[in-house]
Protein backbone atom coordinates (compact mmCIF):
# COMPACT_ATOMS: atom_id res chain seq x y z
CA UNK A 1 0.00 0.00 0.00
CA UNK A 2 2.79 2.27 0.53
CA UNK A 3 4.24 1.47 -2.62
CA UNK A 4 1.51 2.85 -4.19
CA UNK A 5 1.04 5.99 -2.10
CA UNK A 6 4.81 6.45 -3.35
CA UNK A 7 3.86 6.12 -6.79
CA UNK A 8 0.79 8.30 -6.31
CA UNK A 9 2.69 10.78 -4.94
CA UNK A 10 5.39 10.80 -7.60
CA UNK A 11 3.07 11.15 -10.15
CA UNK A 12 1.49 14.38 -8.27
CA UNK A 13 4.56 15.76 -7.46
CA UNK A 14 5.13 15.17 -11.73
CA UNK A 15 1.85 16.82 -12.58
CA UNK A 16 2.51 19.81 -10.32
CA UNK A 17 5.95 20.52 -11.38
CA UNK A 18 4.42 20.80 -15.23
CA UNK A 19 1.72 22.24 -14.47
CA UNK A 20 3.58 24.74 -12.71
CA UNK A 21 6.20 25.36 -16.10
CA UNK A 22 2.72 25.73 -17.98
CA UNK A 23 1.70 28.59 -15.30
CA UNK A 24 5.13 30.02 -15.77
CA UNK A 25 4.99 30.07 -19.17
CA UNK A 26 1.40 31.87 -19.32
CA UNK A 27 2.56 34.47 -16.99
CA UNK A 28 5.37 35.20 -19.63
CA UNK A 29 3.57 35.20 -22.44
CA UNK A 30 1.09 37.29 -20.70
CA UNK A 31 3.38 40.07 -19.21
CA UNK A 32 4.63 40.30 -23.06
CA UNK A 33 0.99 40.75 -23.74
CA UNK A 34 0.85 43.26 -21.30
CA UNK A 35 3.94 45.31 -22.04
CA UNK A 36 2.66 45.21 -25.72
CA UNK A 37 -0.82 47.11 -24.78
CA UNK A 38 1.14 49.83 -23.34
CA UNK A 39 0.30 53.34 -24.62
CA UNK A 40 2.07 56.19 -24.00
CA UNK A 41 0.72 60.28 -24.85
CA UNK A 42 3.53 62.11 -26.90
CA UNK A 43 3.95 65.75 -26.11
CA UNK A 44 6.28 68.80 -26.61
CA UNK A 45 6.26 72.37 -27.86
CA UNK A 46 8.03 74.29 -31.05
CA UNK A 47 9.42 77.21 -30.21
CA UNK A 48 10.93 80.36 -32.80
CA UNK A 49 14.26 80.42 -32.66
CA UNK A 50 15.11 84.20 -33.07
CA UNK A 51 13.39 87.42 -33.26
CA UNK A 52 9.72 86.54 -35.18
CA UNK A 53 8.65 88.63 -37.81
CA UNK A 54 5.45 90.42 -37.69
CA UNK A 55 2.59 88.78 -39.96
CA UNK A 56 1.79 91.17 -43.01
CA UNK A 57 -1.98 92.19 -43.13
CA UNK A 58 -3.63 91.02 -46.13
CA UNK A 59 -5.36 93.24 -48.53
CA UNK A 60 -9.27 91.55 -49.02
CA UNK A 61 -10.08 93.13 -52.76
CA UNK A 62 -13.07 91.02 -53.19
CA UNK A 63 -16.43 90.76 -51.34
CA UNK A 64 -15.16 93.85 -49.68
CA UNK A 65 -18.10 94.93 -47.90
CA UNK A 66 -18.01 91.53 -45.76
CA UNK A 67 -14.49 90.63 -46.19
CA UNK A 68 -12.82 94.11 -45.51
CA UNK A 69 -14.34 94.63 -42.23
CA UNK A 70 -11.68 91.46 -40.76
CA UNK A 71 -8.09 91.95 -39.80
CA UNK A 72 -6.84 89.62 -41.92
CA UNK A 73 -2.96 88.59 -41.99
CA UNK A 74 -0.51 86.00 -43.73
CA UNK A 75 -1.07 82.82 -41.37
CA UNK A 76 1.98 81.00 -43.24
CA UNK A 77 4.42 81.64 -39.70
CA UNK A 78 1.92 82.50 -36.64
CA UNK A 79 4.54 82.93 -33.14
CA UNK A 80 2.62 83.32 -30.39
CA UNK A 81 4.29 86.23 -27.79
CA UNK A 82 6.29 83.94 -26.16
CA UNK A 83 7.79 82.28 -28.91
CA UNK A 84 5.48 79.37 -29.43
CA UNK A 85 5.25 78.21 -33.11
CA UNK A 86 1.43 77.23 -34.32
CA UNK A 87 0.71 74.99 -37.07
CA UNK A 88 3.37 72.93 -36.91
CA UNK A 89 2.60 68.93 -38.20
CA UNK A 90 3.52 66.21 -35.98
CA UNK A 91 2.65 62.75 -36.87
CA UNK A 92 3.02 58.83 -36.57
CA UNK A 93 5.09 58.14 -39.55
CA UNK A 94 4.83 53.84 -39.46
CA UNK A 95 2.68 51.85 -41.48
CA UNK A 96 -0.46 49.60 -39.66
CA UNK A 97 -0.03 51.43 -36.09
CA UNK A 98 -2.49 49.60 -33.80
CA UNK A 99 -4.86 52.29 -32.84
CA UNK A 100 -6.15 52.42 -28.61
CA UNK A 101 -9.54 50.96 -28.21
CA UNK A 102 -10.58 54.76 -27.31
CA UNK A 103 -9.46 56.30 -30.61
CA UNK A 104 -11.14 53.50 -33.34
CA UNK A 105 -14.57 55.95 -32.93
CA UNK A 106 -13.03 58.88 -33.46
CA UNK A 107 -12.67 57.99 -37.34
CA UNK A 108 -16.53 58.34 -37.50
CA UNK A 109 -16.63 61.29 -36.29
CA UNK A 110 -16.94 64.49 -38.40
CA UNK A 111 -13.88 66.83 -38.81
CA UNK A 112 -14.99 70.42 -39.75
CA UNK A 113 -13.49 73.50 -41.71
CA UNK A 114 -15.03 76.77 -41.30
CA UNK A 115 -14.87 79.66 -44.12
CA UNK A 116 -15.51 82.02 -41.40
CA UNK A 117 -14.39 85.76 -41.15
CA UNK A 118 -13.07 85.61 -44.94
CA UNK A 119 -10.34 82.75 -43.76
CA UNK A 120 -10.31 78.87 -43.28
CA UNK A 121 -10.52 77.66 -39.40
CA UNK A 122 -8.86 75.93 -38.88
CA UNK A 123 -5.56 77.01 -41.09
CA UNK A 124 -4.29 73.46 -40.86
CA UNK A 125 -6.45 70.42 -39.94
CA UNK A 126 -5.35 66.20 -39.09
CA UNK A 127 -7.93 63.61 -41.34
CA UNK A 128 -8.47 59.86 -41.05
CA UNK A 129 -8.71 58.25 -44.45
CA UNK A 130 -12.82 57.20 -44.35
CA UNK A 131 -13.38 60.31 -41.86
CA UNK A 132 -16.04 62.56 -43.31
CA UNK A 133 -14.69 66.17 -43.71
CA UNK A 134 -17.18 69.05 -43.47
CA UNK A 135 -16.57 72.11 -45.28
CA UNK A 136 -18.88 74.73 -44.01
CA UNK A 137 -19.39 78.58 -44.80
CA UNK A 138 -20.44 80.99 -41.67
CA UNK A 139 -19.80 84.15 -43.82
CA UNK A 140 -22.70 86.07 -45.75
CA UNK A 141 -20.99 85.36 -49.07
CA UNK A 142 -20.09 82.35 -51.19
CA UNK A 143 -16.87 80.33 -50.74
CA UNK A 144 -15.57 77.17 -52.40
CA UNK A 145 -13.59 75.17 -50.80
CA UNK A 146 -10.53 73.54 -53.44
CA UNK A 147 -8.90 70.97 -52.00
CA UNK A 148 -5.23 70.07 -53.98
CA UNK A 149 -4.56 66.56 -53.18
CA UNK A 150 -2.68 63.66 -55.12
CA UNK A 151 -3.74 60.20 -53.90
CA UNK A 152 -7.73 61.44 -53.72
CA UNK A 153 -9.59 62.76 -56.46
CA UNK A 154 -9.35 66.81 -56.49
CA UNK A 155 -12.61 68.14 -55.03
CA UNK A 156 -13.58 71.93 -55.58
CA UNK A 157 -17.00 72.68 -53.89
CA UNK A 158 -19.14 76.15 -53.95
CA UNK A 159 -20.17 76.26 -50.90
CA UNK A 160 -23.45 79.12 -51.00
CA UNK A 161 -23.65 81.28 -47.32
CA UNK A 162 -25.03 79.13 -44.07
CA UNK A 163 -24.61 76.09 -46.11
CA UNK A 164 -21.98 73.01 -45.85
CA UNK A 165 -20.59 69.91 -48.24
CA UNK A 166 -19.04 66.98 -47.45
CA UNK A 167 -15.71 64.77 -48.64
CA UNK A 168 -14.26 61.62 -47.87
CA UNK A 169 -10.77 60.60 -48.59
CA UNK A 170 -9.80 56.91 -49.14
CA UNK A 171 -5.88 57.20 -49.69
CA UNK A 172 -3.76 58.59 -47.04
CA UNK A 173 -1.36 61.75 -48.61
CA UNK A 174 2.23 62.34 -48.68
CA UNK A 175 2.12 65.68 -48.20
CA UNK A 176 -0.68 68.36 -46.21
CA UNK A 177 -2.92 68.83 -49.44
CA UNK A 178 -3.73 72.66 -49.98
CA UNK A 179 -7.30 74.03 -49.05
CA UNK A 180 -8.24 77.15 -51.05
CA UNK A 181 -10.81 79.67 -52.34
CA UNK A 182 -10.92 80.68 -56.31
CA UNK A 183 -13.35 83.36 -54.95
CA UNK A 184 -10.73 84.84 -52.08
CA UNK A 185 -7.31 83.76 -53.22
CA UNK A 186 -5.80 85.21 -50.07
CA UNK A 187 -7.83 82.27 -48.66
CA UNK A 188 -5.62 79.52 -47.64
CA UNK A 189 -5.30 76.11 -45.51
CA UNK A 190 -4.09 72.49 -45.39
CA UNK A 191 -5.24 68.95 -44.86
CA UNK A 192 -3.29 66.54 -43.57
CA UNK A 193 -4.59 62.90 -44.66
CA UNK A 194 -3.56 60.04 -42.66
CA UNK A 195 -4.96 56.36 -41.80
CA UNK A 196 -5.03 56.99 -38.41
CA UNK A 197 -5.66 59.29 -35.05
CA UNK A 198 -2.19 59.59 -33.92
CA UNK A 199 -1.29 63.26 -35.29
CA UNK A 200 -1.30 66.78 -34.09
CA UNK A 201 -0.98 70.24 -34.84
CA UNK A 202 0.81 72.42 -32.43
CA UNK A 203 -1.54 75.39 -30.80
CA UNK A 204 -0.84 78.86 -30.68
CA UNK A 205 1.55 78.33 -28.06
CA UNK A 206 3.57 75.62 -29.54
CA UNK A 207 2.47 72.61 -27.62
CA UNK A 208 1.55 69.77 -29.30
CA UNK A 209 0.25 66.15 -27.45
CA UNK A 210 -0.70 62.95 -29.18
CA UNK A 211 -2.54 60.42 -26.90
CA UNK A 212 -2.61 56.86 -26.74
CA UNK A 213 0.03 55.93 -28.50
CA UNK A 214 1.20 52.39 -28.60
CA UNK A 215 4.37 51.84 -26.40
CA UNK A 216 7.49 50.78 -28.85
CA UNK A 217 9.81 51.97 -31.22
CA UNK A 218 8.47 54.88 -34.00
CA UNK A 219 9.11 57.52 -35.80
CA UNK A 220 7.46 60.82 -35.76
CA UNK A 221 7.48 63.10 -39.38
CA UNK A 222 7.11 67.02 -38.53
CA UNK A 223 6.09 69.51 -41.23
CA UNK A 224 5.42 72.79 -41.12
CA UNK A 225 4.26 74.97 -44.47
CA UNK A 226 6.64 77.56 -44.16
CA UNK A 227 9.47 75.12 -43.02
CA UNK A 228 8.60 72.04 -45.06
CA UNK A 229 10.06 68.85 -43.78
CA UNK A 230 11.64 70.40 -40.84
CA UNK A 231 15.47 69.07 -40.79
CA UNK A 232 16.63 70.48 -37.88
CA UNK A 233 16.12 71.65 -34.09
CA UNK A 234 18.00 72.37 -30.97
CA UNK A 235 16.28 70.56 -28.04
CA UNK A 236 18.62 71.45 -24.70
CA UNK A 237 21.12 73.41 -26.46
CA UNK A 238 22.01 70.70 -28.94
CA UNK A 239 21.34 70.67 -32.31
CA UNK A 240 20.01 67.72 -33.65
CA UNK A 241 19.39 66.81 -37.66
CA UNK A 242 16.52 64.79 -38.80
CA UNK A 243 16.27 63.68 -42.69
CA UNK A 244 13.03 65.12 -44.10
CA UNK A 245 11.48 65.68 -40.77
CA UNK A 246 11.61 62.21 -39.71
CA UNK A 247 12.47 61.90 -35.94
CA UNK A 248 13.12 57.98 -34.03
CA UNK A 249 12.00 57.83 -30.39
CA UNK A 250 10.64 55.13 -27.68
CA UNK A 251 7.46 55.28 -26.28
CA UNK A 252 6.88 54.52 -22.79
CA UNK A 253 3.38 54.16 -20.63
CA UNK A 254 2.35 57.30 -19.43
CA UNK A 255 3.69 60.63 -20.67
CA UNK A 256 6.76 61.03 -23.12
CA UNK A 257 7.60 64.87 -22.66
CA UNK A 258 9.85 65.47 -25.84
CA UNK A 259 10.73 69.21 -24.17
CA UNK A 260 10.90 72.20 -25.90
CA UNK A 261 12.31 72.24 -29.98
CA UNK A 262 13.34 75.19 -31.21
CA UNK A 263 13.12 75.67 -34.56
CA UNK A 264 16.16 78.00 -36.20
CA UNK A 265 14.36 81.54 -37.94
CA UNK A 266 15.94 80.02 -41.05
CA UNK A 267 13.83 77.19 -41.54
CA UNK A 268 11.55 79.38 -42.36
CA UNK A 269 12.98 81.71 -44.97
CA UNK A 270 12.32 79.59 -48.14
Amino acid sequence: MSYVNGLFARRLSGAQCAGGMLLAVAAVVFAGDASAEEWGTIKGRFKFGGTAPTAAELKADKDVEVCGKHKLVNEELAVGADGGVANVVVFVRDKDVKVHPDLVATKSEKAVVDNASCRFEPHVLMVQTGQPLVLKNSDSVGHNSNIATLKNPPSNSLIPSGGETTVTFTSEEAIPAQLTCNIHPWMKAWLVVRPNPYGAVSKADGTFEIKNVPAGDIELQIWHEKAGYVGEMTIKGKAEKIAKGRKKIKVAGGDNDLGEMVLDANLFKK
